[in-house]
């Protein structure tokens, strides 16, 4: 068994390829075989070298390893094979028309309400009139010639699937300038690498079927692959996931503190009846079951995300994140704010909070109140009984008590609404803090 995982380097990768990968890998992983790390980089004029780099970062923060990799563009001799082989076979034929003249074709067919399918004009030209239009300095683009069949497979998340290979145009394989479209280029890799199951997205089914066909005309059986499709991923409004969202790319998750175990435990189970178990990726492969994805399409929603993230980090231990904490921060610090947080990021507020200056918002009629309880705070060195000992004399002095008394006290000692208890804050912050921040103006 031999799976892969095929981005192309022309962006960051996003939550949906991301889900990709993360299947491939796990189901690889459960079931004893191989994952593939394959660079889809035949698309010279965007492809970047960073971008190459930036996903193997991405995957690797996630905790996926793979066995091989390559890069198409180190395989160019295999496609042109590949072609050479298809064009003998009579299932590559020259195409001549231009964007202008397909367009034009396309409105017809769209007026007279006809499906927009490739009419093969091109198959019915003569040996003279290719020469012909050779002659004139047109050079031509090969498309492949689709069999009049419905393929047919049983998808291991969708079920029955079929594609009417009649309906569908035939796919360009092949440009004017004789490079490979990835149609081909992706066929003639997963044949001849030993690839054996391919998991993806639904919006392939109607590719796959076209594959299978090319397959079968390079020599594979109809049935050489098993595939999956994921069902595609919605927005939390219900709209579908933009690609090009970089809110939603795996390079800012991870600069804004979301865990690679919080969002792939989350991605393992998205679509699917099960409840997302906190594991890093090794644990996650012994229990991933990709017959439990359902085939109705599966809505990330970040608050879900966030809500993992924070279950992660409140309970996990400070030798595991002291190296991506403000510098200074101690033991005693994560333990106080870790159960408060939904991002790692957000330890620098508070540490700022602990050890910085802040400025806290002025509280209205609260200067008196700010100013007895001032008096009231105890000398140091204090501990966790010491909030209470505190505000204890602050309510016998003042008779304030519940939000009355803690709201104005938290703000001015955090300048925040809510946060970590201040029972476990008061002994960072120090009493020099605590009382300039109590009375600013003094």
């Amino acid at each position: 068994m031999k799976l892969r995982f095929a981005p192309s380097p022309t962006g960051l990768l996003h939550v949906g390829n991301a889900r990709q990968a993360l299947a491939n890998a796990l189901y690889a992983r459960r079931h004893g075989g191989q994952f593939q790390l394959r660079i889809d980089d035949t698309d010279i004029g965007r492809s970047r070298e960073e971008l190459v780099e930036a996903i193997q970062k991405d995957l690797r923060w996630m905790g996926i390893q793979w066995d091989e990799t390559f890069r198409q563009t180190e395989r160019l001799d295999r496609y042109a094979a590949a072609i050479e082989k298809l064009k003998a076979s009579g299932h590559l034929y020259p195409c001549f028309e231009s964007e202008q003249e397909l367009a034009a074709k396309r409105e017809t067919q769209i007026r007279q309400r006809r499906a927009p399918v490739y009419d093969r004009a091109m198959l019915k030209m003569t040996p003279q009139q290719r020469a012909q239009a050779e002659a004139n300095g047109k050079v031509p683009y090969w498309r492949f010639k689709l069999s009049n069949t419905t393929v047919r497979w049983r998808d291991m998340v969708m079920g029955d699937c079929q594609v009417k290979l009649p309906s569908v145009s035939d796919p360009v394989l092949v440009r004017t300038d004789g490079t490979v479209l990835y149609t081909l280029a992706s066929v003639v890799d997963d044949l001849e690498t030993g690839i054996t199951h391919i998991i993806r997205g639904e919006d392939h089914v109607t590719n796959t079927g076209v594959q299978i066909d090319i397959a079968q005309a390079l020599g594979a059986h109809p049935d050489h692959f098993r595939f999956a499709h994921l069902p595609l991923l919605l927005d939390e409004n219900g709209g579908k996931l933009s690609k090009r969202f970089d809110a939603c790319s795996l390079r800012t998750f991870r600069q804004d503190g979301i865990e690679a175990t919080a969002l792939i435990s989350y991605l393992a189970r998205l679509g699917s009846s099960d409840d997302p178990v906190l594991l890093p990726f090794d644990e996650q492969a012994k229990i991933y079951d990709i017959s439990h994805i359902s085939r109705s399409a599966a809505r990330f929603d970040t608050r879900q995300l966030l809500a993992m993230n924070h279950k992660l980090l409140a309970q996990t231990p400070y030798a595991d994140v002291a190296d991506r904490l403000p510098k200074g921060a101690t033991e005693t610090f994560w333990l106080a704010i870790r159960g408060n947080i939904e991002l790692l990021s957000e330890a620098r507020l508070w540490h700022n909070v602990t050890d910085g200056d802040i400025i806290p918002p002025v509280q209205e009629g609260e200067d008196a109140f700010l100013k007895e309880a001032a008096s009231l705070l105890p000398p140091e060195p204090w501990d966790e009984t010491t909030w209470k000992a505190w505000t204890t004399a602050v309510r016998e002095k003042t008779g304030r008590s519940g939000k009355a008394l803690f709201h104005p006290l938290r703000l001015a000692l955090t300048g925040e609404e809510q946060g970590p208890e201040l029972r476990d804050l008061l002994p960072l912050i120090g009493r020099s803090r605590a009382l300039a921040r109590l009375l600013p103006s003094a």
